[in-house]
């Protein structure tokens, strides 16, 4: 689990395509402190480490998650949204992530909203009903409000800090955008289908 509190800004180093996608990421944690099998969020997706070294851990990905996220678009230099998993006792900043990404959702516009930037995304049609204003989503990894629902169209702001802590200070039009969709939303859509 994560909180969808960004912790650091990893890049990637390398790429091999060999049954699955293996990447190697460079990061800024100890990686002493990480245990092979550890889990880590890489732009909102829970990624097992395999393999680390000084500065840099690998994750082996599925085509399966490859196909369900944005992964496909990584390429050698990006830069990309890490989150270590949810230690018990730790501070729940956001709300509860599960690093299972549902979809990916496309940038429709960008814009400056005082000191803040406004984005607008266009959610998968099945996705959208679990949407709603005030609520939480995850995107890329990182735990924002949304502002308002139209359609299958939501909006979110973002604070000059967070644009400076994650990779969102690079986000443009058509940029695509894992989302995971609230917990909390998709157990009450299910219980008001079923009463």
């Amino acid at each position: 689990m994560f909180t969808g509190i960004i912790t650091d800004i990893g890049k990637i180093a390398e790429l091999e395509k060999a049954g699955d996608l293996r990447a190697r990421i460079s990061t800024g944690y100890d990686t002493a402190g990480i245990d092979i099998g550890a889990s880590i969020a890489s732009d909102g997706v829970c990624l097992t480490v395999i393999a680390l070294g000084p500065g840099w851990y690998d994750v082996q990905i599925s085509a399966e998650t490859v196909s369900k996220t944005n992964i496909g678009d990584w390429r050698v230099g990006g830069r990309v949204n890490l989150e270590r998993a949810l230690r018990v006792g730790d501070e729940l900043g956001g709300h509860i992530v599960s690093g299972h990404v549902d979809g990916v959702a496309r940038v429709v516009s960008v814009s400056e909203d005082g000191d803040s930037t406004r984005i607008r995304f266009r959610a998968p049609a099945d996705l959208s009903r679990f949407i709603a204003p005030k609520g939480s989503v995850a995107l890329n990894g990182t735990s924002l409000t949304v502002n308002e629902v139209q359609g299958d169209q939501f909006g979110v702001n973002l604070i000059p800090h967070t644009k400076e802590v994650t990779t969102w200070g690079e986000v443009g039009e058509g940029d695509a955008v894992n989302l995971e969709i609230d917990t909390l939303a998709r157990y009450v859509a299910r219980l008001a289908e079923t009463a």
